[in-house]
C-alpha cells in the first residue's frame, strides 16, 4: 500500500499494536436479516419485488438522483426491469447483505446500504454500496441509516474493526467518512478499474477502541434538541469528530 499525502483534516494516524494479544475474541457473529429502526429510518433487508418501484425512482427520477451512480461500480439502469433483475441478485446475496433504507416519516424506501466483506473470525466488517436518494442527502435520517449499521455491528456483534472504502476521487464520500469518525489510513493505488476508469481506493475506519467516542458523538448530534424545526443542525458533526481525542492513534 502506498500511503497518501495528509491534509489537516485527513491524517494517517500510526497504530503501534502489531503483535499485541487479543485478550478478547471477536464472537465471530454474522449480521441477520434483521431490521435495524431508528428515529426517522428503519434499515428493512432487501427485498427486491417489495423495493424496486420505490428504490429506481429515488436514484433515477432526477438529475440529483442520477448523480449517485457517478462513483458507484454499477449503475444507472436503463429500465425498471432490469433495475429489478440486479436487486434480485443482491437480495439473494449472503455477502453482501443488503438494507433498503425507509422514512418512517413518509413510508417510502429512499436509500440502499450494506454490511460487505464480512470477517466474523477476525471482527472486520465494512459498511458498503451506500446510496441516498434525494430525500435522504444531506438529513439526520442519513445519518442514522449509518449509525445503526455502526450500532449493530460494533455493539450488537462485538466486530472490532469497522472500514469504509471508497473512490478517491469521491470527495462526498470521504467527507461522510469523516464526519462519522472514520480515521483516514491510506490509498490503494490502482485499486480497481470500474465503468472502464482506473480506481484509487481511500481506506478508513474505525476500531473498537474508538467506537464508545464516536457511539456519543454521533448520539448526541442526533438528538432532537440538536434540530431547529427545518432539521438544521446546531452543531456541526464533523467539528465535533476533528475536536475528539486523538490519543488513541498516535
Amino acid at each position: 500500500m502506498k500511503m497518501a499525502d495528509t491534509t489537516d483534516l485527513e491524517q494517517i494516524y500510526p497504530r503501534p499494536l502489531s503483535g499485541a494479544e487479543v485478550v478478547n475474541p471477536p464472537p465471530a457473529l454474522v449480521p441477520g436479516r434483521v431490521p435495524l429502526t431508528g428515529h426517522y429510518v428503519k434499515l428493512e433487508p432487501q427485498n427486491a419485488n417489495e423495493d424496486a418501484a420505490e428504490l429506481y425512482e429515488a436514484g433515477h427520477s432526477s438529475e440529483e438522483g442520477l448523480r449517485i451512480w457517478d462513483y458507484m461500480t454499477y449503475g444507472p439502469w436503463t429500465d425498471l426491469s432490469s433495475y429489478k433483475a440486479t436487486l434480485r441478485a443482491q437480495s439473494s446475496s449472503f455477502d453482501p447483505i443488503f438494507y433498503t433504507i425507509r422514512s418512517i416519516e413518509t413510508g417510502r424506501a429512499c436509500g440502499q446500504v450494506s454490511f460487505m466483506d464480512i470477517n466474523a473470525q477476525n471482527g472486520v466488517i465494512e459498511i458498503g454500496h451506500i446510496w441516498f436518494g434525494p430525500e435522504l442527502q444531506k438529513t439526520p435520517a442519513g445519518t442514522e441509516a449509518l449509525f445503526l449499521m455502526l450500532c449493530h455491528a460494533m455493539d450488537d456483534l462485538g466486530y472490532r474493526r469497522m472500514q469504509w472504502r471508497c473512490n478517491s476521487l469521491n470527495e462526498r464520500s470521504r467527507q461522510a467518512a469523516r464526519r462519522l469518525g472514520f480515521r483516514f489510513e491510506g490509498i490503494f493505488y490502482n485499486h480497481l478499474i470500474f465503468k472502464g476508469k482506473n480506481r484509487d481506493t481511500a481506506w478508513y475506519s474505525i476500531l473498537d477502541d474508538e467506537w464508545p467516542e464516536v457511539r456519543r458523538a454521533i448520539a448526541s448530534w442526533l438528538e432532537p434538541s440538536n434540530f431547529s424545526s427545518d432539521t438544521i443542525s446546531k452543531v456541526s458533526l464533523t467539528e465535533m469528530m476533528e475536536n475528539r481525542s486523538d490519543s488513541q492513534r498516535g
